[in-house]
């Protein structure tokens, strides 16, 4: 199918509310052409797009990503050097007690929860995995605080195994914009995800619309004037059009 070009400039006055899916036209949103040339343009906006998460090896991407959550990265960030200062080992995380991961994390938030996510994932990679992060979807899944978004950062960023897709709050929110999924469940659009998008791709999809979802694509007013995806998107909640 032909790629739509821009036009002429036409306001278009809108809510930026969420996408409702009013308009999803399978036949025309999920064509291969269509997400070829998503794909294409993504690569060419952000073609050093990257984990912001700070990080030596796989075990500190794997604490940072547990720490990220309900938290910025760039608090994650603060805090992860001083915590791996203090434990930079998963045995000498699982030793750790308990008060002092909390002190340190105390600033990313729900850090009761975090810690005891973290001491038992480090307790798990030492007795059952010899103190290495396991490089399998499944073995990650077994440590505690750690769900398949988790898995795929490391997996994807450490070892750039793709296993699955990242969905964040950013990858949600813009793929049902692009009407790539109508799920609202991260699981549910993981799945529609990883059945229309290249699997060479997977990893790097992610990270391109997150720092797409940062920059331009932002929840509240998307600067649509600004995006290099506006003439493929056809959202409801659009702030500006060049279509007719």
């Amino acid at each position: 199918m032909p790629i739509p070009l821009a036009s002429s400039k036409k306001p278009k006055a809108s809510s930026p509310a969420s996408p409702k899916g009013e308009n999803f036209n399978p036949k025309r949103d999920l064509a291969p052409e269509r997400i070829a040339e998503l794909l294409k343009r993504l690569a060419a906006a952000y073609p050093n797009a990257e984990c912001a998460l700070h990080h030596r090896n796989a075990w500190e991407l794997l604490v940072a990503t547990i720490l990220s959550a309900q938290c910025t990265d760039a608090r994650v960030n603060m805090v992860t050097p001083e915590l791996f200062q203090h434990f930079p080992t998963p045995k000498a995380m699982a030793e750790a007690p308990l008060p002092a991961i909390e002190e340190i994390i105390r600033s990313t938030g729900f850090y009761r929860n975090k810690a005891k996510s973290i001491k038992g994932a480090a307790q798990k990679i030492t007795s059952n995995f010899g103190g290495a992060v396991p490089r399998t979807m499944a073995e990650l899944l077994t440590a505690p605080g750690v769900a398949r978004k988790t898995a795929s950062v490391v997996l994807g960023v450490a070892y750039g195994l793709a296993e699955g897709i990242v969905v964040d709050t950013h990858v949600l929110r813009i793929s049902r914009r692009l009407h790539l999924t109508q799920g609202t469940d991260p699981k549910k659009v993981e799945q529609d995800l990883m059945q229309n998008i290249p699997k060479e791709r997977w990893i790097s999809f992610s990270h391109e619309v997150i720092h797409h979802g940062r920059q331009v694509c932002i929840a509240r007013k998307p600067k649509c004037a600004e995006c290099p995806l506006e003439t493929l998107c056809t959202s409801v909640d659009k702030t500006w059009s060049s279509h007719s």
